[in-house]
């Protein structure tokens, strides 16, 4: 028997995707090469979402990767591996990630919420994964480093939406004097 002996990485991650009920993206970071053009990444997107959505498990494996995910109300979450990562670290991302937006959402995580909440979506997944490499599986954790980016940032670190925010709220308060 010919075993393959793979060397240890902390690239454990290959992508991270959330698709709606309908199976069209709403958020999608992958992190290596594996499908590098967006008609590829769509095709595997919608693969994946054809083999999951009708079924109660929580792990596949599909096109030579290793694949975790959870559905909540009409969204799909999925962590992507290789064929050889461990799926408990997989799943820890999984959980993580969806725990973390569970609290930041309170406890609202569907399609409408968490587009109006995108910026801290993509802050979350920028604290738990970094190129790839796992950082952060505690959601606690990743809630407190995400309210904290949130709170009196620069302007030339603030997000669009923050700046918009903050536009909206003083043109109110002007108004109202």
């Amino acid at each position: 028997m010919d075993a393959v002996l793979l060397d240890p990485s902390l690239y454990t991650v290959k992508a991270v995707l959330i698709l709606d009920n309908d199976g069209e993206r709403l958020f999608a970071k992958y992190y290596d090469e594996t499908y590098p053009t967006v008609k590829e990444q769509k095709a595997f997107e919608k693969n994946i979402f054809n083999k999951t959505h009708r079924t109660d498990s929580e792990i596949a494996l599909l096109e030579g990767l290793t694949v975790v995910y959870k559905s909540s109300i009409d969204l799909y979450f999925y962590v992507i591996g290789s064929s050889h990562e461990n799926e408990l670290m997989l799943m820890a991302v999984l959980n993580c990630l969806f725990d973390s937006l569970s609290q930041m959402l309170r406890k609202n995580v569907e399609k409408r919420t968490l587009l109006e909440n995108m910026d801290g979506l993509f802050l979350a997944v920028d604290e738990i994964i970094d190129g790839g490499v796992i950082l952060e599986s505690d959601p606690q954790q990743v809630v407190h480093r995400v309210a904290l980016r949130g709170d009196d940032v620069p302007l030339t670190e603030q997000t669009v939406s923050q700046v918009l925010q903050s536009a909206k709220e003083q043109i109110k308060w002007s108004l109202l004097r």
